[in-house]
């Protein structure tokens, strides 16, 4: 047996040594799944399977080249170089380029993202003429996607009297006219969404047997990373492409389904033993990532779903700390511990700003984190927010390089052909858009020919628009015999988007030059590194493809020492030594938004799972009693997840009297104390009713004279530290640590000038500021 095997436990090593016929493995979180498929891919490829056989289907480019990366350890570079593996896109994509053909279209399709797919739309609505206002394009765009991961076609869609009218009773009549307007204007540009990289791939096995012959002859053994995050459509090709050698093994975790918003489908794992014979059931239940405690808790967590499959995650890993529980007033205050907890780790055992990771349910609560982080100067990156190649600049460039491999490509030539400013106007753009939906040819060509249609357009115009055509012909020749980053900087200089914004001196501009130059070394490291490969030439259709199918997580590449602030959804996958879950609260974690159903709540639940088993020494979980929703300062309440972690693996940094959930809203304290010598009788005695002393006005008159220092509410007056003097380093609860450099004042009056270790000077008065003498 392989030595690379003897470092497998038992219970890993199964799953990998069984060779033929379908099996499952049910991977706890940390358990090593990604192991379990590296490991039996190369035990395969040692038993003689062709690396050309195999098929491995992952989630991220970021998984697929660490599982390619360890393989190549064991077996060699060469041999893994023909296995394929990549994402369900990337994988189906390269398939659509060598058969897509037989579907009508080009082998040089261009992938349009979300961002492209939505600018169609709203130009579908705005040309038919309908209300922007209900048909808000980013929703249609929503249900066409969710259309397509559930294999309904636009000829199933108009079949389908129910989904019809689900459409016409939200006052949106025409969804299945921009539905076949948006898929018949795809084909026309020769290009697919991310969505039809999969329906299309169902087409092409469903419609063409031979074809579907072939690939399942081809890869006779497939594995599928995170199965129970796949949809309808991923489901339907892994089951096509599996159903002649039956040689398939699914890996994943039913109580980490986090993504049916997206269309994954948690039955997929559940009935896998339905859909194949004599399945090898296994579970992987030690974790390697965390602590007893945070696997204990998370235990607790989960067992409260009741459909699961049935495992029981355990670790040989140290108790560990308590899973600590903190409650704050605000959201801006609950930003501020979360700071300054990193701080005080950072300064106490050393640590880097990326063994820190704060978790939130929404995007929309990074705001508070990152104003504390920014004033305690922590480093910090966004996951999830404006991806590098979606910015404009880049969008520029990468349109015009579009263009070069797809002429066709409707939204890329829209884009960029007035930009740089060359006197095409938008009334020109809509003659054009017109003629090609009359003639039922792309943009391009309708410009290839405007001596010969009659468009109203005058010479000059025209002759703008051949010089357009002209110069991207030029860029195609050119593409025959260079490598993507000779041609970009041959377009990025030509077209004059380098002139342009070298022109403009501002500091946006200063920095979209920066992001150009940054795009074009990311291009040279791409041809680079192409060279290693050996179905690979460095091509521009290649880096177009590899930028169209990147996420944001792939972009990273892990040398930035910052703290990482991202979704729970973001996150799975990944693992930090400490992880802060913020915003536990009642309608936000549980969403308010998927509460209406016990499988959403199910859902909810699993993906605090996920959140949890992210930490491997320290988990904090943190809410607020008030927070700001939509401009408002709303009470919140604490999450139910938090009463349902047992106690015993939980530490509250803020105890409240009665459990989390019930707690008074107001102070005992501002009654003050009951004093019973002076209860007045409630009734009256002997007849006479209890005599009532009023203030006369000379009492009042006294009474107003009190110096307002004496008469300040209870609890508004703190107590000076006596060891508080000029040169003191001090902590406040809300601007972190500082030094004194100056007291003035007397009495009530005194104030002390403060220099704050993020630079910020305050005044602060020192009666009211909480300042801790260190």
């Amino acid at each position: 047996m392989s030595s690379f095997i003897d470092e497998l436990n038992d219970a890993q090593k199964a799953p990998v040594l069984h060779k033929d016929g379908p099996l499952m493995v049910i991977a706890g979180a940390g358990s090593g799944k990604t192991r379990v498929l590296t490991y039996r891919i190369a035990y395969l490829m040692e038993q003689g399977v062709d690396a050309f056989n195999i098929l491995a289907l992952t989630f991220t480019n970021k998984a697929a080249r660490e599982m390619k990366k360890r393989i190549s350890d064991i077996v060699g570079v060469s041999e893994t170089k023909n296995l394929w593996m990549g994402t369900f896109h990337s994988v189906f994509a390269k398939l659509l380029r060598y058969d897509g053909d037989k579907l009508g279209f080009p082998s040089n399709f261009t992938i349009y993202d979300t961002q492209d797919s939505q600018r169609l739309i709203a130009s579908i609505i705005k040309e038919m003429g309908l209300d922007k206002d209900i048909y808000k394009y980013k929703q249609v765009q929503n249900r066409i996607s969710s259309f397509k991961n559930s294999l309904i076609t636009v000829k199933a869609y108009f079949n389908n009297p129910e989904l019809m009218e689900a459409d016409a009773m939200a006052k949106r009549p025409r969804i299945g006219d921009i539905y076949q307007n948006y898929v018949d204007r795809c084909f026309k540009a020769g290009a697919m969404d991310f969505d039809d990289l999969l329906l299309r791939t169902n087409e092409l096995l469903t419609r063409f047997p031979d074809v579907l012959l072939k690939y399942q002859d081809r890869f006779r053994y497939i594995l599928v990373d995170e199965y129970q995050d796949t949809n309808h459509s991923q489901y339907l090709i892994v089951r096509a492409l599996a159903d002649r050698f039956q040689n398939i093994c699914v890996v994943g975790d039913d109580a980490q389904s986090i993504y049916s918003f997206r269309g994954a489908n948690i039955s997929n794992i559940l009935n896998f033993q339905r859909d194949y014979d004599n399945v090898g059931m296994y579970r992987l239940e030690q974790n390697y990532r965390s602590t007893k405690n945070i696997v204990n808790a998370a235990n607790s967590i989960i067992a409260k779903n009741k459909n699961q499959l049935e495992k029981n995650v355990w670790t040989a890993n140290d108790d560990g700390a308590a899973i600590k529980i903190h409650r704050s007033i605000t959201d801006a205050e609950e930003g501020r511990f979360v700071a300054n907890s990193i701080w005080d780790h950072k300064m106490q055992h050393q640590m880097g700003n990326g063994e820190f990771a704060v978790l939130y349910r929404t995007n929309s609560q990074s705001r508070a984190i990152e104003d504390a982080l920014r004033k305690r100067d922590i480093p910090y990156r966004i996951y999830g927010g404006l991806s590098f190649y979606q910015r404009k600049e880049i969008k520029d460039v990468l349109s015009y390089l579009r263009l070069v491999i797809n002429p066709k490509d409707e939204e890329a030539l829209k884009r960029v052909i007035n930009f740089p400013a060359r006197g095409i106007g938008q009334t020109t753009i809509d003659k054009l858009v017109v003629a090609a939906n009359h003639y039922g040819r792309s943009i391009f060509e309708v410009m290839e020919n405007i001596s010969k249609i009659d468009l109203k357009i005058n010479a000059p115009t025209k002759r703008k628009l051949e010089d357009f055509v002209t110069m991207v012909k030029s860029f195609q020749i050119m593409n025959e015999g260079a490598d993507a980053f000779t041609l970009a900087e041959h377009v990025a200089k030509k077209t004059g988007l380098l002139l342009e914004f070298k022109k403009d001196g501002t500091p946006e501009g200063i920095a979209r030059m920066e992001n150009i130059e940054e795009l074009l070394n990311g291009i040279k490291d791409f041809v680079e590194g192409q060279k290693e490969l050996a179905d690979a030439t460095g091509g521009l259709s290649e880096f177009l493809e590899d930028v169209a199918l990147a996420t944001d997580l792939d972009n990273d590449t892990g040398d930035d020492d910052r703290v990482a602030l991202m979704t729970i959804h973001l996150a799975k996958g990944l693992e930090f030594p400490y992880v802060y879950i913020v915003g536990m609260e009642e309608d936000l974690f549980p969403s308010g938004m998927s509460m209406n159903t016990r499988s959403e709540l199910e859902e909810e639940r699993r993906l605090f799972y996920v959140a949890l088993t992210r930490a491997e020494k320290q988990a904090y979980l943190t809410y607020t009693q008030n927070r700001y929703r939509w401009g408002k300062l709303i009470d919140a309440e604490p999450s139910r997840f938090l009463e349902e972690i047992d106690e015993k693996y939980v530490e509250n940094l803020t105890p409240l009297d009665g459990g989390y959930r019930y707690k008074s809203m107001i102070d005992a304290n501002i009654f003050g104390e009951v004093d019973k010598s002076k209860l007045r009788q409630t009734k009256p005695v002997n007849g006479t009713p209890p005599s009532i002393d009023r203030p006369n006005m000379t009492q009042l008159q006294k009474l107003r004279k009190i110096k307002p220092e004496l008469s300040q509410p209870v609890g508004n007056i703190n107590t000076i530290d006596p060891n508080l003097a000029e040169g003191s380093l001090v902590n406040h609860s809300r601007f972190g640590r500082g030094k004194v450099l100056k007291i003035e004042g007397v009495g009530n009056d005194r104030k002390a000038e403060i220099k704050f270790d993020h630079g910020d000077v305050k005044k602060l008065l020192l009666r009211f500021s909480k300042l801790e003498v260190l």
